[in-house]
């Protein structure tokens, strides 16, 4: 529950019309990158009330990059608009409800959050509203990987299950015995016996699929003062296969959980404004070639933007969020109908075991108001506001961001649509730092599997807010999609292709500066 204290020296209605004051200034928009996207593939997931003209061109205006680096920006602070929460009181806060959300709402987020805190077991059972777990899965409920909505970790010892990190899996298209008009709406070609993901456990009578291993190397780094750093290199292998060999052409990707605040913000940014920032071609010469990735919604049967995972593969939180039960719980869903989750039909064991999709008139583990509330409560969670963002040290931090060239892909403002009946959601200045595209990250950071249109070296630009919480609310600082990174300066030096120069900026650094940029990060 959020504080009931005010919070000193802050009026919202104030801060509405500085808004608004902000939104009517009438300053010219700044043209984008070298070539922009011009069409786009649709978003039937947003009540859309579309903008004017005047509109577009003012939004522009207000997120223009900053001309001033060296005071705070106008409502900085409020990292997802006025949806934006600023208890400091709280000991979660990643899993606080809008702030701006309707009191009538509160309940189905509440609700929502029932689900997402459930934890599931076997059928049959007589919890027929809980029942339908796996058979084969990686965890009981959704908190068990993001646990305080925050971010998962990888297996630090052989005895940790890495329950917040699981492993894609896939084969080359060229491998699957599947036919090509199936293969070209999923994202990944599934392996024939183990499917899309490696499940490491599993209900009684049916054998797991098997574990991940992970074997680390020191990678020593020098910086620029001749300071050494050592960052650990990471080899994933699978123990114990359960269901014989593994394919020879088996590609595989460690993820660990991602945080969940801010993702209905996300979902609402106009694609055309994502769009306008790609640049696949790097027509403007900076180095940056960002694009997007093209994925099918299961929901609208067409192609849509991806916008949610490493690798932009799916389009809505809905999608997101059925996909996750499907995979990682082994849980039934309007757009996963199949109560044996990414059981295939090798696994005849899994597909013949008992399911939960009996409590309801839909005859699934999930239904359809099921997912609703979840995908409500996933839209709702909360970005906590920007701290200590008017120090020197984070405002120098910040110029440096800038001159570096992190902002390029960290894009720091998007405006939100018009939504009618999202209000909390609904034409928000935000702050996310992200451009939602998919970048070239070096050969370093690749996983060598590609995801729908993304490459094996491409990933998207994940959003920065709230990332200096982290240690507050996950427990640790383990970045980058598989948790290798154990601080801001390692995920930094990680960087690699089109962020090469940005990494090379911060080794070589003084030391001073590079607290400095660490300072704005964890003021985020």
């Amino acid at each position: 529950m959020a504080s009931d204290t005010p919070r000193p020296h802050y009026d919202q209605n104030r801060a509405a019309v500085l808004f608004a004051i902000s939104l009517v200034m009438g300053a010219p928009a700044l043209a984008g990158p070298g070539t922009a996207i011009e069409t786009g593939w649709g978003e039937p997931h947003l009540p859309i009330i579309p903008r004017t003209q005047v509109e577009r061109d003012r939004v522009a205006a207000v997120t223009a990059p900053p001309t001033d680096l060296g005071t705070p920006e106008f409502f900085e602070d409020r990292t997802g608009g006025s949806a934006t929460h600023f208890d400091t009181y709280t000991t979660t806060p990643f899993s606080l409800p809008s702030a701006n959300m309707p009191a009538d709402r509160d309940l189905d987020f509440r609700i929502g959050n029932g689900f997402f805190e459930k934890l599931w077991v076997a059928s049959p059972s007589s919890t027929t509203a809980s029942d339908g777990l796996g058979p084969l899965y990686n965890a009981r409920g959704c908190k068990s990987c993001h646990i305080r909505d925050g971010r998962g970790h990888p297996p630090e010892t052989p005895q940790d299950t890495g329950v917040s990190m699981v492993l894609r899996l896939s084969v080359p298209d060229t491998a699957s015995p599947l036919k090509p008009g199936v293969l070209a709406t999923l994202p990944n070609a599934p392996d024939p016996v183990y499917g899309l993901q490696l499940q490491d456990k599993s209900i009684a009578g049916v054998p797991a699929e098997g574990r991940i291993d992970v074997t680390w190397t020191d990678r020593p780094v020098t910086l620029g003062d001749g300071t050494v750093m050592r960052l650990r290199a990471p080899t994933y292998t699978i123990q114990n296969p359960g269901y014989g060999p593994l394919h020879p052409d088996l590609q595989i990707s460690p993820r660990i959980a991602p945080q969940m605040i801010g993702l209905g913000l996300l979902e609402a940014i106009p694609e055309a404004d994502i769009l306008a920032l790609a640049d696949p071609d790097d027509i403007d010469g900076d180095g940056i070639s960002g694009r997007p990735n093209r994925v099918w919604s299961l929901e609208y049967g067409q192609w849509m933007l991806g916008r949610f995972g490493l690798k932009a593969g799916q389009p809505t939180l809905a999608q997101q969020s059925a996909d996750a039960f499907a995979n990682d719980i082994g849980i039934s869903t309007p757009p996963h109908p199949d109560h044996w989750g990414d059981c295939t039909a090798a696994q005849s064991l899994c597909r013949a075991a008992p399911h939960g999709g009996t409590g309801n008139d839909e005859l699934l583990e999930i239904p359809a108001l099921g997912l609703d509330l979840v995908t409500f409560y996933t839209r709702n969670l909360a970005v906590p506001a920007r701290r200590d963002l008017q120090t020197p040290e984070t405002l120098r931090g910040k110029r440096l961001f800038h001159d570096s060239g992190c902002a390029a892909c960290h894009r720091p403002k998007f405006v939100t649509h018009r939504l009618d009946g999202q209000p909390e959601q609904s034409f928000q200045l935000i702050w996310p730092y992200t451009d939602m595209l998919l970048h070239d990250m070096g050969a370093e950071l690749a996983d060598n599997r590609p995801e729908a249109d993304a490459n094996g070296r491409e990933w998207r630009t994940p959003p920065l807010w709230g990332i200096g919480m982290t240690k507050a609310v996950s427990g640790h600082t383990m970045f980058l999609h598989d948790g290798r990174a154990r601080s801001l300066s390692e995920a930094i030096l990680w960087h690699g292709g089109e962020a090469a120069g940005s990494q090379e900026s911060f080794r070589t650094m003084s030391a001073d500066d590079r607290a400095a940029l660490i300072a704005f990060l964890n003021a985020l």
